[in-house]
């Protein structure tokens, strides 16, 4: 511990007794961090082990898989916050991914929001995105999982950071922090030809990628190579002249440099693929191109092993492992996301536009989850999912011939059965007489988890003696008491510039299907085609959207206010959605009519109404569904 001034020591020896918070600025007094060289000092920037600690881990819960699945593995498609799922992957214990992630990932590429506050525009001068995190806060958003990624990293694995100039220098100390500098391999530098003109500045033309390994010399890496031209001398070979013992000149053919120059660290656009018609056909904001990817996963992995995304966005990374023959998973906390990547994987195409066939996936939730699900699971699943939930230790034992599940901390944990006593409730009875057995060999603290449908009272505890019985309660939020922190959901975006929003979620919540209504019809174009004049638009207005959240708080919203976004497949097979088209909540202000050509319906369509978080409200209409306008 620092030396404390006498001053300091009556100040906090005053705060304790009186039971105030201690200052920020303390915490690196009482509780000094390891000394370093050199470091990137900034508020509220958390010590490893308090995050590694304090993050809360979301269990996995199966939505669809998509293909057959008869092996052991499937690439991992995950709606969630990424902290919170990384924190899963660190702990290792949940059944979808233990023992077969953690420490087994080759290669992890990133493109996190470049946190500049600014607002960018494609080629058309359209809004694309605008991130929301700036300066310390979107330093300590990063490093926390940073600092994940290392360590659910292989020994022999690679990560690549996505970045601007805004932000490169900083993430750049960081990352010497979190990896340690001498794991540093290379800065690239991604040169785009976007000419454009600045009248008080050189051209802004470049992206930069930060390359780390795990362990430096340790690390997979396959010489990459640009094919000379065709031009020169021999085709892409280099000859040298040698003498044998007798004086004699040869010419000799140097093969390892006929595959081409090596790569160099800086990489031109010329080179890749311009990202214009990947974006159109992809249609997501700020996707990168497929040959930069490409060059990443090919240098830094080999067919079969782990790739990882968890800012995956439009699922470029994802796309490409795939056809590569690596595996994968990819995070993101956007539907919009989720629906463009599942997309994107079942209808892959090579150079030549052939159909490729892509390998099974699963889409999993994490950290908003279906409750009839839960229910639908046998007993011991139940009881594990029920646990992981509410970050409790699975551990059975008993206390006076009581069964009881796991610890959270120190304190005992019991799942109530429900299937087991269907006719018996949690009421004040029942805590009654548990407490007549256990009440003298338990702690200060006691915790029941069970569906709040089987709950008699409305406390989120009872006091017997000196022994709180906390009731966690599913489908319900955490009681905020017993984790010490603010819980707050994933929110989507109301429009296309939000569309890489960062705002962490902490803790978990449960579906809730919105309520809506509308109507539906054929009308003329607002902006009547004078050379088609029997053109006829679907309409779909929306009258009323209103979610359905638990929440001890009364939340109260304006009709229509949490609608995120509209999303529509035109041709519904009837089995997977197939985003064609997103409308989001701010574009169809005022009116709230959602328009689009009638001819763009086949046999029937698939709409899907978002709110802002994350609850869905699906449906299917057919062209007749759509009347004339009265």
């Amino acid at each position: 511990m620092s030396q404390l001034t006498k001053g300091q020591i009556e100040f906090l020896t005053k705060s304790i007794k009186e039971g105030k918070p201690i200052p920020e600025d303390y915490k690196y007094i009482l509780f000094p961090p390891d000394k370093k060289e050199y470091e990137l000092v900034y508020a509220n920037k958390d010590r490893e082990e308090d995050i590694l600690a304090n993050t809360m881990a979301v269990p996995l819960q199966k939505v669809k898989t998509f293909g057959n699945n008869g092996k052991d593995w499937t690439n991992l498609l995950i709606f969630g916050d990424n902290l919170q799922i990384l924190k899963t992957i660190y702990e290792d214990d949940d059944p979808v991914i233990k023992g077969k992630v953690k420490g087994k990932i080759r290669l992890i590429y990133i493109d996190p929001p470049f946190a500049t506050r600014q607002e960018f525009r494609g080629s058309q001068d359209q809004k694309a995105y605008q991130d929301k995190l700036a300066g310390a806060q979107f330093l300590e958003f990063l490093r926390k999982r940073l600092i994940f990624l290392r360590e659910i990293l292989a020994d022999d694995g690679s990560i690549y950071i996505h970045l601007d100039q805004k932000k490169g220098h900083y993430i750049k100390a960081l990352m010497d922090e979190i990896m340690g500098e001498n794991n540093f391999l290379n800065e690239v530098i991604w040169y785009y030809r976007r000419w454009n003109i600045a009248s008080n500045l050189f051209a802004r033309n470049h992206d930069n990628l930060l390359f780390y390994a795990k362990k430096s010399g340790n690390h997979t890496f396959n010489n990459l190579y640009i094919p000379k031209s065709e031009k020169s001398s021999g085709q892409g070979r280099t000859w040298k002249s040698v003498f044998d013992k007798n004086g004699k000149r040869h010419s000799v053919l140097l093969k390892e440099e006929s595959k081409g120059v090596p790569m160099p660290d800086t990489w031109e656009l010329s080179i890749i693929n311009p990202v214009g018609l990947e974006r159109k056909l992809v249609g997501y904001p700020t996707q990168k191109p497929e040959a930069l990817i490409e060059r990443i996963i090919k240098a830094s992995s080999n067919e079969g092993d782990l790739v990882m995304d968890c800012f995956a966005g439009s699922g470029t990374t994802m796309a490409v492992a795939e056809k590569l023959g690596r595996r994968w998973i990819g995070v993101d906390c956007g539907k919009l996301a989720i629906y463009t990547m599942q997309k994107r994987l079942l209808n892959l195409k090579d150079e030549k536009k052939k159909t490729i066939k892509c390998k099974p996936f699963t889409l999993y939730n994490a950290g908003l989850y279906d409750y009839q699900k839960i229910k639908e699971l046998p007993w011991e699943q139940y009881r594990k999912f029920a646990l992981q939930l509410f970050q409790c230790r699975d551990s059975k034992h008993s206390i006076s011939g009581i069964e009881l599940d796991g610890f959270l901390g120190r304190d005992d944990v019991m799942v109530f059965n429900y299937l087991e006593h269907k006719d018996v409730s949690l009421d004040r009875e029942f805590i009654d007489d548990l407490h007549k057995h256990i009440g003298k060999k338990i702690g200060k603290r006691f915790f029941i988890i069970v569906p709040s449908a089987s709950v008699r009272f409305l406390e989120d505890y009872i006091d017997k003696g000196t022994t709180k019985y906390f009731i966690l309660r599913i489908p319900y939020s955490i009681i905020e008491e017993i984790h010490n922190r603010g819980f707050a959901s994933i929110k989507q975006p109301v429009n296309e510039t939000d569309v890489n929003d960062t705002v962490e979620s902490v803790g978990f919540d449960f579906i809730q299907i919105p309520d809506i209504e509308c109507n539906y019809y054929l009308d003329k174009p607002k902006e009547t085609d004078l050379l088609n004049q029997k053109v006829k638009e679907c309409v779909i207005k929306i009258k009323a959207f209103e979610s359905k959240i638990i929440s001890r708080k009364p939340l109260e919203f304006k009709n229509l206010e949490t609608l995120s976004m509209v999303m529509l497949d035109y041709d519904h097979d009837g089995k997977v959605f197939d985003i064609d088209e997103v409308f989001y909540a701010e574009k169809l202000q005022p009116d709230y009519e959602v328009r689009f050509d009638s001819a763009k319906v086949k046999e029937q369509i698939m709409i899907i109404y978002v709110d802002i978080f994350g609850n869905e409200k699906k449906e299917t209409k057919k062209l007749s569904d759509f009347k004339k306008k009265k």
